[in-house]
C-alpha cells in the first residue's frame, strides 16, 4: 500500500498493491491492521455504495459533529472526479480544495476527513462508487456548498448541461455563505 500526503492536511491518497494475473486480480481494498501501521487510526463503522449514471454529481456533502464522518472512497466499475474542500476554519488551507480521478482501473482510494466537504461527478455511466465512514449518517446534521459555486470555480470534468442533481443539491448555498461548523 502506497500512501501520498495531499496539499491539504490530512487529506491521503491511497494505492492498494495489487495482484495482476491471468484470472484478473487482487487486492486488499482495507486492511485496519495496515492502516493503524501507517497512522491511520479510523474505526470505520459503515459501508455505503452508488450506483450512478455519467454526469451525476453527488456533493458538497459533509457532517457536523457530533456525527462528522472521515470517509474512505473508491471506485468499483467506471471513473468519477472526487472533491474535497478544507473547511476547518484554523486550518491554512481553509477553503481550498484537491481533486483526484477514481477508477476501477487505477483502484486509487482517498481518504477524506472529517472537516472536509465532499463530493464527486461520475465521468462513465454506470459507475459504482463505494465509501466506508467513521460515523452513522444523520439528515439533521448534514451541510453543504453548491457545487458551481464560482469563487471555488471547480472543473468537474463535465459540461454543466451533463451534470444531474438531486433536489438537495441544487439549492445549498454559495462557500462564501457557508457557516462551517468545524
Amino acid at each position: 500500500m502506497k500512501i501520498t500526503k495531499t496539499s491539504l492536511k490530512d487529506l491521503l491518497i491511497i494505492e492498494p498493491r495489487i495482484f495482476n494475473d491471468g484470472r484478473g486480480y487482487f487486492f486488499e481494498s482495507y486492511n485496519k491492521a495496515k492502516f493503524a501501521q501507517a497512522g491511520i487510526d479510523i474505526d470505520f463503522v459503515q459501508d455505503n455504495q452508488s450506483f450512478s449514471q455519467k454526469g451525476t454529481l453527488r456533493g458538497l456533502h459533509a457532517q457536523k459533529a457530533p456525527f462528522a464522518q472521515t470517509k474512505l472512497v473508491r471506485v468499483i466499475q467506471g471513473r468519477v472526479l472526487d472533491v474535497a474542500i478544507d473547511i476547518r476554519k484554523n486550518s491554512p488551507t481553509y477553503g481550498k480544495y484537491e481533486t483526484i480521478e477514481l477508477s476501477a482501473e487505477n483502484q486509487h482510494q482517498f481518504l477524506v476527513p472529517q472537516g472536509f466537504l465532499h463530493g464527486f461527478a461520475t465521468l462513465e455511466d454506470d459507475t459504482i462508487f463505494a465509501y466506508k465512514v467513521n460515523n452513522y449518517y444523520d439528515k439533521e446534521s448534514e451541510v453543504g456548498v453548491i457545487w458551481n459555486d464560482p469563487d471555488l470555480a471547480i472543473n468537474w470534468g463535465l459540461d454543466d448541461a451533463e451534470i444531474l442533481l438531486s433536489p438537495k443539491d441544487e439549492v445549498l448555498p454559495l462557500f462564501k455563505d457557508f457557516d462551517s461548523p468545524f
